[in-house]
């Protein structure tokens, strides 16, 4: 189930909180020596995509790599490193990366565990974190009697890729706002793994992060999503929260095998807790596959078939046909929620001038505005629900 390689560290490339990209020579008998640097190899930035998957178990080769600091340590050239190549060798959205596992000659010295929650349990690499909702945790008792989020807007969303455009339809809207970004565990676990939420941080747009379920690594970690809004209102003071999973997504082409459904339970969540939910559509001009042109079969499906409790469903005023089209496909979902219409005006302009590259399943904003401007309208029409709260 796993394949592993041993590799030796070539160099370093770029470095954001909790992880660093490596250049690793991969190949047989590494462990022996066999496998130093050899003279004058670059330390300097791996390019993107500038190495394809480990070739089948016995041929040498290089790849990129990803190493989490917290987890396994800082590598340095010439280091030694087991690695995890399964999702690599097979294609998958890992960004082009094999996995370190460890660092065998130079493993970091023993932390003092920061509190008893376990998060990826029961698999090599657990980790202990301080829940926020933990007993342990000077925020328990603040959690424990914590019963509402007091109106606060929820905006939901299939894909991480998201976030940043939910962010830049907000903060146009309501400059200077809090947000917090609710990770839920359907992608990828650690929280370091996403350049955008590094980004948005350094930026200001984004206040802090929450890690809920089997993710890990955010300013604060909680057991479930419903604790994790309840920390993001009353630990982190958020006026509005985006919960989304990590960087990746799980699909099978079918109905329900799909990790964004948890967007739908997302809205559930939301509303028990007292909060307004506002679930952002994922839209698109551009993607091969019939079923997320439009209005994509995942947001009809989570919101139409999970979601139980009504939302605000934002619906970005696009020109032309495709703006009717996408009008259309979302009007079923008016059944259960209030469709609300949100002119895109302005909204490009802000997404241009986030700090970050826009990227969805490898299309940028250009290949696919409607992406981003759908996302950019939840954020929109969330930052003017707080008109309508007391204190805000």
């Amino acid at each position: 189930m796993i394949r592993w390689r041993e590799g030796r560290v070539l160099g370093t490339g770029r470095e954001w909180p909790g992880a660093v990209e490596l250049e690793v020579r991969v190949g047989p008998g590494l462990g022996d020596g066999a496998g130093d640097s050899p003279a004058g190899a670059s330390a300097g930035p791996v390019a993107d995509g500038g190495s394809g998957p480990v070739a089948d178990g016995g041929a040498a080769g290089t790849c990129r790599a990803l190493a989490y600091t917290d987890l396994v340590g800082t590598p340095e050239e010439g280091d030694r490193v087991l690695l995890n190549t399964t999702a690599l060798d097979l294609g998958l959205g890992t960004g082009g990366y094999a996995m370190v596992v460890a660092l065998p000659d130079r493993l970091p010295p023993d932390a003092p565990a920061p509190g008893h929650l376990v998060k990826a349990r029961y698999t090599p690499v657990q980790t202990a974190v301080l829940g926020a909702d933990g007993q342990d945790a000077p925020t328990h008792e603040l959690l424990r009697d914590a019963e509402s989020v007091d109106g606060m807007p929820v905006v939901t969303a299939d894909l991480h890729s998201a976030l940043p455009a939910v962010l830049a339809g907000a903060h146009r809207e309501r400059p200077g706002l809090r947000a917090v970004y609710v990770m839920l565990d359907g992608g990828a676990l650690p929280a370091a793994f996403s350049r955008s939420v590094a980004a948005l941080r350094e930026a200001g747009l984004l206040t802090a992060s929450v890690t809920t379920g089997q993710a890990f690594g955010g300013d604060l970690e909680a057991v479930t999503v419903h604790s994790g809004l309840l920390a993001a209102r009353h630990v982190l003071g958020a006026d509005l929260a985006v919960v989304a999973q990590g960087p990746g997504n799980l699909g099978t082409g079918t109905p329900w095998g799909f990790s964004g459904v948890a967007a739908g339970e997302a809205v559930n969540a939301a509303s028990v807790l007292g909060g307004r939910p506002v679930a952002a559509l994922r839209v698109s001009e551009a993607d091969a596959r019939e079923r997320h042109r439009g209005v994509s079969h995942h947001s009809l499906t989570a919101y139409g078939k999970v979601a139980a409790a009504r939302a605000d469903v934002p619906v970005p005023v696009l020109p032309g046909a495709f703006g009717e089209r996408v009008a259309a496909e979302a009007a079923p979902l008016g059944g259960r929620h209030r469709l609300v219409e949100v002119p895109v005006d302005g909204l490009e302009e802000a997404l241009r001038d986030l700090p970050l590259r826009l990227s969805t399943m490898g299309r940028t904003l250009e290949e696919d505005r409607a992406c981003f401007l759908a996302s950019a309208a939840a954020g929109r029409h969330a930052a003017r629900l707080l008109d309508a709260l007391p204190h805000r």
